[in-house]
C-alpha cells in the first residue's frame, strides 16, 4: 500500500472547541502558516536580489567603454541604459532614502551620467588635446549636510594631475529628495587653473550640483539620482577616503 501524505489542504485551519463553545486555531497550524509565510518572503527577497544582480551585470556591460557617457553615447546604447535604469528603480530596496541616510552617505564614484561635454565646449575646455578627464567622485557627509564633488584631471605631456572641487550643502526636502546649494569651488594645481582660466565658469557650470536631486534607487553599492534638469546619475560605492 502506498504511504499516505498529508497535504496542506487537509490541515484543519479552525477546529471546534467543545470546552469553550467557540473556534480556536491549533498552535501547530499557526506556526506552520507562519513558516510558510516566512519562506515565501525569503524566496521573494532572493528572487528580487537575483534580478537586481542580473540587471546590474547587464548595465555594466552596456556602459563599458563609453567613458561614463560624458562625451556622448549612441542613441541605441542610451535607450538600453534608460531601460536598465528604470528596471533598477522598480526594484528599489530603499523607497524612502532620506529616511535611511546611512545608505546615502559616504564615498561614491560616477559610473554613468546623461550630462555631456560635446562639440565646442569640449574643445574650449581642452578635453580633446591637452587634458584627460579622470574619476568623478562624490563625498557625502550626512551629519554635516555637506556634499563634495571632486572632478579629477590629467594634464597631457606634463605628467601632472589636478582636480576641481565643488562644495555644496544639502537639506532633506522629502522622503526621496534633497535640495542642494553650491557653496564654493576650487581648482588645483596652478598650471591647471591657468589652463581653465578663460573657461572656468563653463567648467563649474557643467558639474554644478545646485538645484534638487531625487534619489530613485540606493542599496549598499549603487545609487541612482535624477536632478532638476532631467539628468540621470549612476554611482557606485567607492573606497576613496573623504577629503
Amino acid at each position: 500500500m502506498a504511504a499516505s501524505h498529508l497535504s496542506i489542504s487537509t490541515i484543519p485551519l479552525w477546529t471546534k472547541s467543545t470546552r469553550y463553545g467557540g473556534l480556536f486555531r491549533p498552535t501547530f497550524t499557526t506556526k506552520f502558516s507562519e513558516q510558510i509565510s516566512g519562506l515565501a518572503g525569503n524566496i521573494k527577497v532572493a528572487e528580487e536580489s537575483g534580478q537586481v544582480a542580473q540587471i546590474k551585470s547587464e548595465f555594466y556591460k552596456v556602459v563599458e567603454g563609453i567613458d561614463r557617457g560624458i562625451f556622448g553615447v549612441p542613441s541605441s546604447i542610451k535607450s538600453d541604459i534608460q531601460r536598465l535604469v528604470e528596471l533598477l528603480e522598480s526594484q528599489n530596496p530603499t523607497p524612502d532614502p532620506t529616511l535611511n541616510m546611512e545608505k546615502v552617505g559616504g564615498s561614491w564614484k560616477l559610473v554613468y551620467s546623461t550630462i555631456t561635454i560635446l562639440g565646442s565646449k569640449r574643445t574650449r575646455l581642452g578635453l580633446r588635446d591637452f587634458i584627460n578627464l579622470g574619476d568623478l567622485l562624490l563625498y557625502i557627509d550626512v551629519a554635516k549636510g555637506k556634499a563634495v564633488n571632486v572632478i579629477k584631471f590629467r594634464i597631457k605631456g606634463l605628467n601632472l594631475n589636478g582636480q576641481l572641487t565643488i562644495e555644496a550643502s544639502f537639506r532633506i526636502a522629502s522622503n526621496s529628495r534633497v535640495d542642494i546649494s553650491c557653496d564654493s569651488s576650487t581648482i588645483i594645481p596652478e598650471q591647471l587653473k591657468n589652463m581653465f582660466k578663460r573657461n572656468y565658469d563653463l567648467l563649474v557650470s557643467i558639474f554644478n550640483p545646485e538645484g534638487w536631486m531625487e534619489i530613485s534607487y540606493v542599496d549598499d553599492d549603487m545609487r541612482i539620482g535624477r536632478d532638476c534638469n532631467g539628468n540621470i546619475f549612476i554611482l557606485e560605492k567607492s573606497k576613496e577616503p573623504q577629503p
